[in-house]
């Protein structure tokens, strides 16, 4: 007789010898069971009770599982654990994932459609929901009770409520994005005590944080925006903290707290203000990075005449014209685009820029094909940028010099040029490449270099840096590195860092994703399942492997 193996690895595929729908994998699993599925829609609903089991997309699959067919919910689980991970989920008649008293995990799902809360997740059992995007439905994550974590969320376009927190739930609800909300983006009741950090919640139909019935949350860093109702609202008997948070065309007031509320408030929370911590906290973020002590350097410089200028301007002295148009200097992989999205978030907070969106382009999204298309296409990318932070990759080949011979990239330099000026207060333009190739690509129109206030050059990073980068690559994707291999990737990076084409943290990323295929490759001439350290280890032999390929 054959029975089911705890860890049991299940295939869900449209071909003979795999399960052929997640229901019929779910009927052979056992506890731990990891049920793969292959790209396809699957027109089904799954229930499970006490079973502790992972539903994972394969590698670079698309899996839609589809249940607007059914009046119930696409994934109900009670008791035991439930993973879904990489997984579109379109809802019906009910919610697409709903929970009591189960540790479910949702990692980098898309969700959407489906009557009532698109996730509800019931009982005191922790969960955890990341990386995920909930659209389309009457409500968007419902938590009662429970504690955990939501973390780089998007709950957008939902008649109800976006995330409602009730029954006592405390989560950690960090870096989410809530918007276009039929009621509130959040609402806190029923003694509900999460910590919201670094959100921003926008157009909403009522308030953008409701909070009632004795709730007592701790709101940090968060931006509200475009709300009909308040911004932040506490209603009569809640408490809690708002600390380092902006709000900024709203209803009056702002922040409205009732007569017997009694939250705290500190650093910054009063309308359209930042706080210094708030500051702090997205230079650290700049402060992780591995090296570039020079950039560092130059943003903080920058940093600070900024918020200088704007004590200037609240005491009502004259501030000089000033322009957030910055060249971004030196080879592929050093971190640019890092630092353009940190920047932007910095003018966001300080104030001098509305939204503090990134918007990242390259010559195809702003070259057309015929005279006066690339006009319209820099100016529509333009518009679009306007708020936040408009950064343009290897910029030089926009240049006559880079093209084939006067092409429609002049075009475009030649319509950005205006633009910039017009808006300089508007939104900030980063042009970033190859330190020699950006000085042809300034000569490309006579005031083009005038529009930058300052170039910074970014450096090539040592091998030391590069083994901390591939360190933190590696603890990231929860691997161990064996200490043999540090003299052995700092040798080859040595090697590689004089290549003409030599792509820093690119070339670093891409020897990671090597390794791991020869660790998966010597794994599996083992013969059996290997242990979990066994899983997590990475060797010497699996660098000089990648290394000598």
């Amino acid at each position: 007789m054959t029975t089911s193996t705890p860890g049991r690895v299940l295939l869900v595929a449209p071909r003979p010898g795999a399960y052929p729908t997640i229901g019929d994998a779910l009927s052979d699993a056992s506890d731990g069971a990891v049920v793969t599925i292959a790209s396809g829609e699957y027109a089904e609903t799954v229930e499970l009770t006490g079973l502790r089991v992972t539903l994972a997309a394969a590698d670079g699959a698309t899996v839609v599982v589809d249940g607007r067919g059914a009046d119930r919910p696409v994934f109900r689980a009670t008791g035991g654990s439930l993973a879904l991970k990489g997984i579109e989920i379109l809802a019906g008649g009910a919610s697409a994932i709903e929970t009591e008293a189960t540790e479910l995990t949702v990692q980098r799902c898309t969700v959407s459609g489906g009557r009532g809360p698109a996730m509800a997740i019931r009982g005191t059992t922790a969960f955890t929901v990341t990386g995920s995007v909930i659209s389309g439905a009457e409500q968007g994550i419902l938590v009662d009770g429970a504690p955990g974590r939501i973390e780089d969320t998007t709950v957008e376009d939902v008649l109800g409520d976006g995330i409602t927190l009730g029954q006592g739930a405390d989560p950690v609800v960090t870096g989410c994005t809530v918007t276009g909300c039929g009621l509130r983006g959040f609402y806190v009741y029923q003694y509900a005590r999460p910590t919201i950090e670094g959100c921003v919640i926008s157009h909403t139909g009522h308030e953008g944080i409701a909070v009632a019935h004795h709730g007592a949350p701790v709101l940090k860093r968060c931006t509200v925006t475009d709300t009909r109702g308040s911004g932040i609202a506490f209603a009569s008997g809640c408490g809690g903290e708002i600390s380092a948070c902006r709000v900024a065309n709203t209803a009056e007031p702002g922040i409205s707290i009732a007569e017997g509320a009694t939250p705290t408030l500190s650093e910054a929370a009063d309308p359209g203000a930042v706080g210094d911590n708030a500051l702090d906290e997205m230079l650290a973020e700049l402060d992780g990075m591995i090296g570039l002590p020079g950039v560092k350097e130059e943003v903080r410089a920058l940093v600070d005449e900024l918020q200088v200028n704007e004590w200037r301007r609240r005491a009502g002295l004259p501030i000089g014209a000033t322009g957030h148009h910055l060249i971004f200097a030196g080879a592929p992989g050093t971190g640019k685009t890092t630092v353009a999205r940190i920047y932007g978030k910095l003018l966001k907070a300080l104030g001098v820029l509305p939204e503090g969106q990134f918007r990242e382009v390259s010559r195809r999204d702003l070259v057309g094909q015929y005279i006066g298309h690339t006009a319209e296409k820099t100016a529509t990318v333009f518009e679009e940028a306007k708020g936040g932070v408009l950064f343009i990759d290897e910029a030089y080949t926009l240049s006559r010099l880079a093209g084939s011979g006067g092409d429609f990239g002049q075009e475009a330099i030649d319509t950005l040029v205006p633009l910039m000026e017009e808006h300089r207060d508007e939104v900030a333009v980063i042009v970033a490449g190859y330190t020699g190739e950006m000085v042809d690509f300034l000569a490309a129109n006579p005031g083009l270099a005038s529009r930058f206030g300052k170039t910074i050059e970014f450096e090539n990073y040592s091998p030391d840096e590069l083994l901390a980068i591939f360190g933190r690559m590696a603890s990231a994707g929860d691997y161990e590195l064996d200490p043999g291999t540090a003299p052995v990737l700092i040798e080859h990076f040595r090697l590689i860092s004089g290549d003409v084409n030599f792509g820093n943290a690119r070339d670093a990323r891409r020897l990671f994703e090597k390794v791991r295929k020869a660790q998966s490759q010597r794994l599996r001439l083992l013969g059996r399942m290997p242990a979990v350290e066994e899983l997590r280890g990475l060797r010497v032999a699996d660098v000089l492997a990648a290394t000598t390929r």
